[in-house]
């Protein structure tokens, strides 16, 4: 399917985005803020200014060493001088953004992505976009109702060598493909205790656990670290997995997976965190079976890759993959294997630049962004379906229609959690 046409099946149909026709000014300049001020909310934004298309008006963390590094960054990228906010409905109520980037942790995507698009704002969201799937499921809504693009940063919907990867796997030339593996190994070892226990100066660490449970401060969850522990984030089948559910899901015609079962423990991490570092997974589509697995000990690299997915068919194997390309290799050893390298961009090797592009393409000529929040939702799905498995110990079954888990009442518990303190849960 064409990435410009809108999709239409399912229970939350993409139809067109009657945008206002003022955001179709091709000259306009946007009004932008950046909430969460981070390591990957910074790439993001650095090519948001590159693009020049937007003024940063204001920027917002609640950690103060992040928030003030990011305004220097800013004052000395373009000469911007954004307004300083430590809360999110601050910075959306008093600069009036256009545009908001989230680059905060899991567990902080939902409630600022809704109150942006309330506020009129288009949303750049970054991945997974929930910490549970009601999340998600409030956060696709809200950008229906609000008819504001939102878009997922799952930018390898739009690097070059994963678009060509696509063509190949659609030309037919694997045959029938009835097996998708996808993977992350790497040996990063047992890892460390934490070293600081005390909530350092200038971070609010009670505003940054938020809507999760109340959990002490340690340096291993902040800064950067927070995907490895359950309260904020889901392991690493929500940070890496959903980039390559996506894939799987752009390359098949089916949604949503009929059958999950998962399994793992914490063999190798010796830390304070309390995801897997093993884990292994099985979903059953209508015409194909996907798994998972990532691991701490790393394959031999020249026997096997790292990361990626690799796709089985009758007439060979494809890997997609992430600094090495894409590679098809022959079921007939007499035949050549095709590779095709990657093309990526410093720092940390992704291509935020044609994402943001796409992005800014989008909201001008009112049309679907490529990384949809619909495609990024069910993205997601895949990943906290298999960590509802592992938590329970047990297989499930999903309507993918009514996105709810059959006959179940404690697995579909699971599908939510309740918020902490005065947040509420976002409807």
């Amino acid at each position: 399917m064409d990435r410009r046409r809108f999709i239409k099946d399912g229970a939350y149909g993409i139809s067109a985005l009657p945008l206002l026709s003022a955001l179709s000014n091709k000259n306009k300049t946007y009004r932008l803020a950046l909430i969460g001020c981070g390591w990957w909310g910074m790439n993001i934004l650095r090519e948001a200014i590159a693009h020049q298309e937007c003024k940063v008006v204001g920027l917002c963390d609640v950690d103060m060493k992040a928030l003030n590094a990011a305004a220097d960054e800013v004052k000395s990228l373009n000469g911007d001088s954004p307004a300083l906010h430590r809360d999110y409905r601050a910075v959306i109520q008093k600069e009036q953004p256009e545009i908001v980037i989230i680059g905060t942790p899991d567990h902080w995507h939902a409630l600022p992505a809704i109150e942006a698009m309330q506020a009129g704002a288009h949303v750049y969201l970054e991945k997974p976009i929930g910490h549970t799937i009601g999340e998600g499921q409030a956060i696709l809504r809200h950008a229906r109702d609000t008819q504001r693009v939102c878009q997922v940063g799952t930018h390898r919907r739009i690097s070059p060598h994963n678009m060509s990867g696509l063509e190949f796997l659609r030309s037919g030339k694997l045959g029938k493909i009835n097996h998708v593996k996808c993977f992350v190994n790497y040996g990063q070892g047992a890892g460390s205790p934490a070293t600081e226990l005390e909530v350092p100066q200038g971070l609010d660490w009670d505003f940054w656990v938020g809507p999760a449970a109340e959990q002490a401060y340690n340096n291993q969850i902040h800064p950067k670290g927070f995907r490895n522990f359950l309260n904020f984030a889901n392991g690493t089948i929500a940070d890496w997995g959903i980039h390559w559910f996506d894939q799987v899901l752009w390359w098949t015609e089916e949604r949503a997976p009929k059958r999950i079962y998962s399994t793992g423990d914490r063999f190798i991490r010796e830390d304070s965190s309390d995801a897997p570092d093993t884990q292994m997974a099985t979903y059953e589509f209508e015409t194909f079976t996907l798994t998972w697995e990532n691991r701490r000990c790393a394959p031999t690299s020249y026997l096997e890759h790292n990361v990626g997915c690799m796709f089985y068919g009758t007439e060979g194997s494809f890997h997609m993959g992430w600094l090495d390309g894409w590679t098809f290799y022959p079921k007939n050893k007499n035949h050549e294997v095709i590779q095709m390298p990657a093309q990526l961009h410093a720092p940390d090797h992704q291509n935020i630049k044609e994402l943001w592009a796409d992005f800014m393409e989008s909201i001008r000529d009112e049309r679907t962004p490529v990384c949809d929040i619909e495609h990024g939702h069910l993205a997601t799905n895949i990943s906290l379906l298999g960590m509802i498995s592992y938590k329970l110990g047990r297989s499930i079954e999903w309507d993918g229609d009514k996105e709810q888990i059959i006959n179940d009442p404690k697995a579909n518990k699971l599908l939510r959690r309740d918020y902490r303190g005065k947040w509420e849960y976002p409807e």
